[in-house]
């Protein structure tokens, strides 16, 4: 499946709109959402939050996606007096 090309979400079979330039480089999109923002506005996907190109720019989304929960603190009681 190909990935749309603002977003980066995958493109589902039979859905989505693909965009041929005259020097036949292609553009897959997955929504008219994505295409009216690329083309129509003008907008880079780094400059858009919800696009993965901003996510992974600005060190937002964990490769696993899974938030990541805090870190318990453990107190070491081996060496001392507790």
């Amino acid at each position: 499946m190909p990935k749309c090309d603002f977003c980066g979400n995958s493109v589902e079979k039979g859905t989505g709109m693909m965009f041929v330039y005259i020097s036949g480089k292609i553009v897959n999109f997955c929504s008219r959402k994505c295409e009216k923002n690329m083309f129509k506005l003008g907008r880079k996907p780094l400059e858009i939050r919800w696009t993965q190109a901003y996510r992974q720019e600005h060190k937002k989304d964990n490769k696993d996606g899974v938030k990541s929960s805090f870190k318990e603190n453990t107190i070491n009681t081996a060496g001392g007096k507790a």
